[in-house]
């Protein structure tokens, strides 16, 4: 299912814990190769119903929309899909042409209802808004996008662990769940918080704001104490450098502030607030559909 990517003029309204936003979508891309197996990893021990551990592999899949996206834009330089998939293959040749900001000004520009996956959007996205705020690792930019990818999903934004009678959608539960989690389990807890402390405090820093003013719920300083805290613990987990996530991790903690405010800038142009009451099911269904059937 690919959604998440916004498109000028066309959207979608959901309920996320209390706040109204709009979820721009694009008609589903056709897979072109499948993801590594890495990309469908789950932590042992954890069954299907709990929470999948973030990889940054973005970079790593394609949509044949994709391909068609990037040669209508890049077709000069490049030449045929066959010689694009071919540089696709190399890692250097890809983070090239994924790098060009004619595709990131494409993407914003172009009217309609885009044909592109959501993780590559997501990528070339995040990426340039990193760029311009200095953070230059291709791997955090590609784990920021996947997060985004998959927290675009309400259930993907829910903290599922074993042996619970629920989801836990809420900090205190998050933490106070940490005090009995075993070790592997702790590892995904802080990083989910991580997480989901970025996605909030990236999406929806103007809700945060009002909430925390005119309510007293907790500020943006609390989310990114917070999240940071979380990414430095679980970035010098044994974990982290099993699943080859120290290092993004640790940049997370330390870069925690500026990366939400480059998630900030992207979220000016993919989200805006309203408040209609549908379910997000019926919501994403009737979208779905709508474009698929456009010609």
């Amino acid at each position: 299912m690919c959604l998440g990517l916004p498109v000028v003029h066309s959207g979608v309204r959901r309920n996320f814990y209390g706040m109204h936003f709009a979820l721009y979508l694009v008609r589903p891309a056709r897979p072109l190769k499948r993801a590594p197996e890495q990309a469908h990893q789950r932590i042992r021990g954890l069954d299907e119903k709990t929470m999948k551990l973030i990889q940054p592999n973005c970079r790593a899949q394609f949509a044949a929309e994709d391909i068609e996206f990037i040669l209508s834009v890049l077709g000069g330089k490049i030449g045929t899909a066959e010689c694009l998939i071919k540089l696709l293959s190399d890692e250097d040749s890809r983070d090239v042409i994924l790098d060009d900001e004619a595709l990131f000004h494409a993407l914003l520009e172009r009217r309609g209802c885009l044909r592109v996956s959501s993780r590559f959007y997501f990528y070339i996205l995040v990426r340039q808004v990193f760029r311009r705020s200095d953070i230059q690792d291709r791997k955090v930019a590609d784990y920021v996008a996947e997060l985004m990818t998959e927290f675009a999903r309400s259930e993907r934004a829910r903290c599922l662990i074993p042996g619970t009678t629920g989801p836990m959608d809420y900090f205190f539960e998050m933490l106070t769940a940490l005090k009995t989690a075993d070790d592997r389990t702790s590892f995904l807890i802080r990083v989910h918080v991580g997480n989901y402390s970025l996605f909030l405090s990236g999406v929806f820093p103007d809700r945060i704001r009002f909430r925390a003013e005119a309510r007293g719920f907790p500020n943006l300083k609390y989310y990114e104490g917070l999240g940071r805290t979380q990414y430095r613990v679980a970035s010098d987990h044994r974990l982290a450098q099993r699943y080859d996530l120290a290092q993004i991790l640790g940049t997370l903690a330390e870069r925690f502030g500026a990366t939400r405010l480059a998630l900030n800038d992207i979220a000016e142009r993919l989200f805006s607030i309203g408040d209609p009451d549908y379910s997000i099911e019926t919501l994403l269904h009737a979208k779905r559909g709508m474009s698929e059937g456009l010609g």
